[in-house]
């Protein structure tokens, strides 16, 4: 088989609601919808984390944030700046790298998130040929900023100077990525697509779609974020066609945690219960769709439960090559091509420190909670039966000592201590 492209469109707090074919009711997203009509859509996929930073270093290594290297988004002990971000390590193996390693060409435009500037995280060290966007979140925080990367260099926005909205930066990133597609068409390549839509702040240059709606400007915004993912995604897909690659290109489309609001004008959270930041299932568990026409059953609703670290192990068995031995996840190619996999009793953990440490686990049906306490690790675990309770209202742990126990016993060697984020040290960020 031939390699194939590879392309990982990763927004920034959509929630598991936000799209029509997840039972969104009052934006429209006929492209996303069309594109899950030709795919496999999956109901049970959770992201790496419930917040940014970690989640994309579980995306790009393969290690759950119980063994990734960066955690949170700011360090407790250590770490770049006053924010204490923490920038990948040499030894910290990317899918990138991987892929690069066998022939790929390999791009990134969006929010990195990863690396600040001058450090061993960038995305031009850590495997990618090509890369444009930000490398800081906060930076991230506005779409219309002085500046963004391209490789190592400052592209400065003039646009953008003495505080005027000209170049706004997610339209500067999806051409970017249309240029990088169309340069590399002949393949093999990997494109990441880490977008900053629909993150706060929430500005575009045109709501007036939605200028009837009775919502706050907030909403009305987001709701023109949504219609822009949907109308892009859509255009990537055009784009394929158009250049006779669709059939040889392999895409995911996710995001990288729940909504960062519960958007009640939108239900962005549907039945979940929480949202950003939180081990609940609005915080973790996230739309996916992936696509490969030929290979993946099209029109495929799929219950299978897996997470972002399964992610390089899948893309590792795609090119026909072994992941590292000290991947957290697995390869799950067989569900994608349809095939019956047993990954169903497989335990998926994930923690973080921001607000105080939490922790959270899925085993088979099961989810347990280990919220904030200054018990730590002694705080009892809550316990969801996520099979008759989607919403998590139900906590089920006295019923269920076997569970808990079981689930004790896994989370006892589920995770190393991080010098960056020791446990029950709370740092400024924290």
């Amino acid at each position: 088989m031939v390699s194939p492209n590879i392309i990982f469109v990763l927004c920034d707090d959509i929630g598991y609601g936000d799209l029509g074919c997840y039972g969104q009711e009052v934006i429209p997203t006929p492209r996303l919808d069309q594109l899950a009509s030709e795919s496999m859509r999956f109901t049970q996929c959770y992201t790496g984390s419930s917040i940014c930073a970690p989640s994309r270093s579980v995306l790009m290594t393969g290690l759950h944030s119980g063994h990734t290297r960066v955690r949170d988004n700011f360090g407790i002990v250590g770490g770049v700046g006053d924010q204490k971000r923490l920038p990948l390590e040499p030894e910290d193996f990317t899918v990138a790298e991987m892929l690069k390693g066998v022939g790929y060409a390999t791009g990134i435009t969006g929010k990195w998130g990863l690396g600040e500037p001058d450090t061993t995280g960038i995305p031009t060290r850590k495997g990618f040929d090509e890369w444009f966007g930000y490398l800081n979140q906060r930076n991230a925080h506005t779409y219309y900023p002085p500046y963004l990367w391209h490789n190592e260099e400052q592209v400065v926005l003039k646009g953008n100077r003495d505080g005027r909205q000209g170049d706004y930066s997610h339209d500067m990133i999806f051409d970017f990525a249309c240029d990088f597609i169309r340069n590399n068409s002949d393949g093999p390549f990997f494109l990441y697509l880490p977008w900053t839509l629909p993150h706060g702040r929430y500005e575009i240059p045109d709501a007036s779609a939605w200028d009837h709606k009775p919502w706050t400007d907030d909403e009305k915004v987001y709701a023109a974020m949504i219609t822009k993912i949907d109308t892009q995604v859509g255009q990537i897909v055009d784009l394929l066609r158009e250049l006779a690659i669709e059939d040889q290109t392999l895409l995911f489309f996710g995001s990288d945690h729940g909504a960062a609001r519960r958007w009640k004008a939108f239900d962005s959270c549907g039945a979940l219960r929480g949202q950003k930041g939180t081990m609940y299932e609005g915080g973790l568990r996230t739309p996916m769709i992936v696509h490969w026409p030929g290979r993946i059953p099209a029109g495929t609703v799929s219950d299978a439960v897996w997470y972002y670290a399964d992610f390089l192990p899948t893309v590792a068995d795609v090119v026909g090559i072994d992941a590292p031995d000290n991947a957290d996840g697995v390869s799950i190619l067989p569900v994608l091509l349809g095939e019956t996999q047993d990954i169903g009793e497989r335990f998926l953990y994930w923690e973080r420190f921001g607000g105080g440490f939490k922790q959270a686990v899925r085993w088979k049906n099961w989810k347990a909670v280990r919220n904030p306490s200054p018990r730590l690790l002694d705080e009892p675990l809550e316990l969801y039966d996520l099979d008759n309770d989607i919403g998590e209202k139900n906590n089920v742990a006295e019923d269920h000592p076997d569970v808990i126990a079981e689930i004790e016993r896994f989370m006892k060697d589920a995770r190393t201590d991080s010098y960056n984020w020791p446990i029950g040290v709370k740092g400024s960020h924290a």
